[in-house]
């Protein structure tokens, strides 16, 4: 990864900033965004700090925009990118789907699924002489979940089918496009979102075939390995890293 570039959507907690941090250690040059600017000007100083390069640009993945400003500064910055992690995505809204809103469906569309749109349509052009694509996706983009997430399902499974056929499109042009298929990962987000409801986590975690949750830990070996030359030849895929939960 020695003085490749790499640019991470969601890069400000969680999965990304643990996926930021990784790549910069390898000596990457690191571009990341989000909308926390409090939080991304503070992990790009820690990542400084630890001899690390990476940058911090402000950007919401729903404004096409934000993303084009993004994706240009990475190139003025560090030149075109090697590889790119769209991870940015939440779950905006849970309950039953005829309760929900239609601002709450097209929020969470837009956050989880246009976002990786944007990002791709400025990615793409900008890697010249090809890269990777990795898209978070989820569990819930390749099996169907009863639990009052309908539009985060129905996101997920347009990351997994986007990023199959960018895959194809792109596969003459020497740019590989793959998705993570995640479960629940234990970051600082993920534990607020559920701390108001007592012993869910426990519960989630007797719920996994491995009896446990998820850590950033767990997924970013992954993200590097189909960033990394290593993995060139695997594309269009939908990777489960989720402990066996889609197994069954």
């Amino acid at each position: 990864m020695q003085e490749k570039t790499i640019l991470i959507t969601g890069g400000t907690s969680g999965l990304g900033a643990a996926a930021a941090r990784a790549f910069a250690a390898m000596k990457a040059r690191v571009t990341f965004c989000g909308r926390r600017i409090r939080e991304g000007l503070q992990l790009e100083a820690s990542i400084r700090a630890a001899g690390g390069e990476a940058t911090f640009i402000a950007a919401d993945v729903t404004d096409e925009a934000q993303v084009a400003h993004f994706v240009e500064e990475t190139c003025r910055l560090y030149g075109p990118p090697d590889a790119a992690f769209n991870n940015a995505g939440a779950n905006l809204y849970t309950g039953p789907l005829h309760r929900m809103t239609s601002r709450q469906f097209t929020d969470t569309i837009a956050t989880n699924l246009t976002g990786v749109f944007h990002a791709l349509k400025y990615e793409i052009p900008a890697m010249k002489a090809g890269g990777s694509i990795i898209n978070t996706a989820s569990t819930a983009g390749v099996k169907g979940v009863g639990q009052g997430i309908a539009a985060y399902v129905a996101a997920k499974h347009g990351v997994v089918g986007l990023t199959k056929a960018a895959a194809l499109e792109q596969a003459r042009n020497g740019i590989r496009v793959n998705a993570l298929v995640v479960s629940a990962i234990q970051t600082e987000q993920w534990l607020n979102n559920v701390a108001a409801k007592p012993g869910i986590v426990e519960k989630i975690a007797a719920s996994m075939p491995t009896g446990r949750i998820s850590t950033v830990e767990d997924i970013v070996p992954m993200v590097l390995f189909l960033a990394a030359e290593q993995s060139t030849y695997i594309t269009g895929a939908a990777i489960a890293v989720d402990g066996g939960i889609t197994a069954g």
